[in-house]
């Protein structure tokens, strides 16, 4: 057995696109369009997994984006998908200068939350040890649910 990806359903192909590539660093690596069954499937990879993923598939983030209209619900039942990164700091400070929430601040310098634009909700943790704590993280206060 092995781990192939994690399916989120997206209302806005575009906006989500922006929010997982454009401001979380993931990168697209497949598209798959179906008009008879009237949806897209975009498969996104983090940077350290895109060998892999290019390869074999996995592992991967793929968001479906139903063409007909549809309310999404539920995306704090789902959990929430999580990411490493280099610099807890500086991803929170990207998606926060780009009006990002951050649910779940920094504020041990580890781990952090925040939601897509569909609401689900993103786990973010620093590899390898916390960074030392620092502002705004240490003293902002949770906002929200993740």
């Amino acid at each position: 057995m092995r781990y192939l990806h994690t399916m989120v359903r997206v209302k806005d192909l575009e906006a989500s696109l922006h929010f997982y590539c454009e401001l979380f660093g993931l990168t697209e690596i497949r598209r798959y369009e179906n008009e008879k069954g009237r949806f897209t499937l975009v498969f996104l990879s983090a940077e350290k997994d895109l060998g892999r993923a290019r390869e074999e598939m996995a592992p991967c983030l793929e968001l479906t984006y139903n063409w007909d209209t549809e309310d999404y619900t539920g995306g704090r039942n789902f959990g929430h998908l999580a990411y490493e990164v280099d610099d807890i700091y500086a991803i929170c400070q990207k998606l926060m200068d780009n009006g990002v929430t951050i649910n779940r601040p920094p504020r041990d310098g580890h781990m952090a939350f925040v939601r897509s634009p569909d609401g689900i909700s993103i786990e973010i943790l620093q590899k390898g040890e916390n960074l030392a704590p620092a502002e705004p993280w240490a003293s902002m206060p949770n906002t929200g649910a993740w």
